[in-house]
Order: structure tokens, then C-alpha cells, then sequence
């Protein structure tokens, strides 16, 4: 059995080839291809963290995540995680893989997919508002997949946001200037309340909404949440996304409908892509650097 550390997971993964083995994996899963159940989340309160589960079956192939979210972590990442493949034909175990640059890559690989299905064709602003690891790789995937002449940073340490507006080219602005008529919003700032408002989101504005995951957490406010609403797993959203579940906002399509031309895009209006990161994204990755290495 191999054990792949994050070096090696740095070594043989990258954004080009992660994409599109997503926006397959999104497929199968919409088409019911992928076996996933929603994930499970032990609290560990005696120390403010989570313990989640993730397990997926996708055609010879079966893994499982299991990632820990330790958000007053300070010397150590907050999210943090291991993946472990499985022959699905033997049940023989394959590898064990660090998860913690998987889980940073799928979720802005995914952003990026859904940014170039729904933003404008001709979007130049982007606002990311956040400034920590997410931030930083979803600004390197979304570079993939669009030109943003003007990147607007937001982070509640203003040190921070003027640090990595420095770093990647871009403005530190406050939070309603920084959303305030952009092309597309990355809220990749970890909160519990909404922090986008609608009356400041432009008409045409996409929306990518990573930051808030719990049935009690809030990234967007109902105004905002008045948009074409997206997100990779219905059954996910529907028990873990407080956004959706607050706002009683209807769900327009999964993500997998939308790529396989199930669904159409929508023609109109704001779209909002609710991130909440499933199973089958991390097997599609891990098995992208199995491969490259087994």
C-alpha cells in the first residue's frame, strides 16, 4: 500500500488536470454514476472541532475522506485530512493519501468551474473576500479560466488583505466596496453570519459561496440568496447548507446537471454557486495522483 505525502500530492497535482477530471466526476455523480452518502460530522466539543466522514464509490475505485476542522488552530492548518483508496472489485486497500492540498484544490477547481459556466463572459472585476489558503487558490484557479483586470481583496484583518492584495496584483478595499458592482464574488472567509448582502451585489454578479458550511452558518443574507441557486449535491445542501436552509431559496441545479446539458444555464439574473465540497471530488483527485504514481 502506498503513502503519499503532501509533497507528493503537490508533485502530481495540478489545477489543468483537476478540472476537468471534476467536471466528469460532477457528471456521474448528478447521473447517480457515484455512490456517495451525505458526509458524517462528529463534534469533538471538548476541544471546538469536527470530525467528518466522507466515503464515495466511483466505478473500480472507493475511497474515503477523513478530514478535521479545528478552526482556533494557530500552528497547525485549521482543516486538516487523509485519504484512503480501495480497490472496489477486491475491497484491497491502495494508498493513503494527505488530503489536506486535495481539499484546498477540489473546492477552488470546482469555484472555477462554476465561475466559467455562470459569470459573464465579459466579467473583469473579481472580489475575493478572504485572504487566507482558500483565497489564494481560488484566485490561482480562477487566473485558469478567466482575465480579471481588477481583483478587489476583503479579510477582517485588513493587514492581511493589504498583504495579499500586494502579493497577487490586486486592491484591499472594505467589504461593501469591495462587492459593490463586481463581476464575481468569492466569499471564502470563515463566518457564521451573512457577510454578502444582496443590495450591494450587482444584477449580473456571480456569486461563489465557500465560507459558511453547517445548517447553522450564513455567508449570504436572503436578498442575496434571490438568485439561480447551484450547488454540487442536492441531498448535501438540503441537510448542511445553512444559506439554502434559511432562506428557504429554492435549488435551480446541481452543478453535474448543468455540465452534462441536463439543465440549462440560467439566461438572466444572478447566480449564486453554494459550495459545501462531497466525497466524490476527493476521490476524483486522489485518484488523479494514484494514478500518476502506482
Amino acid at each position: 500500500m502506498l503513502l503519499l505525502n503532501e509533497e507528493t500530492v503537490r508533485r502530481h497535482l495540478s489545477y489543468e488536470a483537476l478540472i476537468p477530471a471534476l467536471e466528469s466526476a460532477l457528471i456521474r455523480y448528478s447521473g447517480r454514476e457515484i455512490n456517495q452518502p451525505v458526509r458524517t460530522i462528529v463534534p469533538v466539543p471538548a476541544h471546538h472541532g469536527l470530525f467528518g466522514l466522507m466515503p464515495a464509490v466511483d466505478g473500480d475505485l472507493m475511497g474515503i475522506k477523513l478530514v478535521t476542522v479545528y478552526e482556533g488552530n494557530t500552528q497547525l492548518p485549521t482543516h486538516q485530512a487523509v485519504i484512503q483508496l480501495f480497490r472496489a472489485t477486491t475491497g484491497e486497500p491502495l494508498a493513503t493519501l494527505d488530503g489536506r492540498l486535495i481539499t484546498e484544490m477540489r473546492t477552488a477547481a470546482v469555484s472555477a468551474i462554476a465561475t466559467r459556466l455562470f459569470a459573464s463572459p465579459n466579467a473583469r472585476t473579481l472580489a475575493i473576500l478572504g485572504s487566507g489558503v482558500q483565497a489564494r487558490a481560488h484566485l490561482q484557479a480562477l487566473r485558469l479560466i478567466g482575465s480579471f483586470p481588477e481583483v478587489r481583496i476583503w479579510s477582517r484583518t485588513p493587514q492581511h488583505a493589504q498583504a495579499f492584495a500586494a502579493e497577487c496584483g490586486g486592491r484591499a478595499m472594505e467589504l461593501e466596496d469591495a462587492v459593490r458592482g463586481a463581476d464575481v464574488v468569492i466569499g471564502v472567509s470563515n463566518v457564521s453570519e451573512p457577510l454578502i448582502r444582496g443590495k450591494h451585489l450587482a444584477p449580473h454578479a456571480f456569486v461563489a459561496a465557500v465560507g459558511a458550511i453547517g445548517p447553522h452558518k450564513r455567508e449570504l443574507d436572503n436578498r442575496a440568496m434571490d438568485a439561480h441557486v447551484i450547488v454540487e449535491s442536492r441531498e448535501a445542501a438540503l441537510k448542511e447548507s445553512g444559506d439554502i436552509l434559511s432562506s428557504n431559496a429554492p435549488i435551480y441545479a446541481e452543478l453535474g446537471q448543468i455540465l452534462a446539458g441536463e439543465i440549462a444555464r440560467p439566461d438572466t439574473g444572478r447566480v449564486v454557486y453554494k459550495s459545501l465540497g462531497i466525497a466524490a471530488e476527493d476521490l476524483a483527485a486522489a485518484r488523479l495522483i494514484y494514478e500518476a504514481v502506482a
